[in-house]
């Protein structure tokens, strides 16, 4: 049975929300550690594992085991004791190659030499700066995407060119994570 896990155990551990989930509608009962797994990128399944047996990972606010099946419309919170790093996107006018785009993905060509999204080092020139900007964004403070992760799916290293597939649309990520 799952229980509550106060706001003060969260402060005295230093905790950071690292994202909140909203598990799709039409989402097939699986292992929370294995929707995690796919959901969150660079995060191996043993530390998601280990952060559900801390009460780090909660589900419509309760603790839960790492045979936790999510169902349509949980609501999933996710903390690390990571200090938090802006994730904001800043648009920037970088050509990108776009292959093929309707109302719901995009699929672009990323060339080796551009990384694919901000992180640690690497704030500015990213594919994700230039789609930002391909979407129509323009604000320079920067944006937070309403999709979670701009709608990337998967991605590939710096050095490494190929074709990435970008959900436009919140349903159309959720369709795509199912795929990948």
């Amino acid at each position: 049975m799952a229980k509550k896990t106060g706001d003060s155990n969260k402060k005295d551990k230093k905790w950071h929300k690292r994202t909140d989930i909203t598990v799709d509608a039409n989402q097939e009962p699986l292992r929370i550690d294995k929707f995690l797994t796919i959901r969150l990128e660079r995060t191996a399944r043993s530390k998601i594992q280990k952060h559900i047996s801390e009460g780090m990972i909660l589900v419509n606010g309760d603790t839960i085991k790492s045979n936790y099946k999510v169902r349509p419309r949980d609501e999933i919170e996710v903390f690390t004791t990571r200090e938090p790093v802006d994730t904001r996107v800043i648009p920037e006018d970088i050509p990108v190659d776009i292959r093929y785009e309707d109302e719901d993905i995009i699929v672009v060509h990323k060339p080796a030499g551009i990384v694919v999204h901000p992180a640690n080092g690497h704030y500015s020139g990213t594919l994700l700066n230039g789609l930002a900007w391909h979407l129509g964004y323009r604000s320079q403070e920067g944006i937070t995407p309403e999709i979670d992760r701009f709608g990337l799916v998967h991605r590939i290293d710096k050095d490494t060119s190929g074709l990435l597939v970008v959900g436009k649309t919140e349903q159309a990520l959720n369709h795509l994570a199912k795929q990948f």
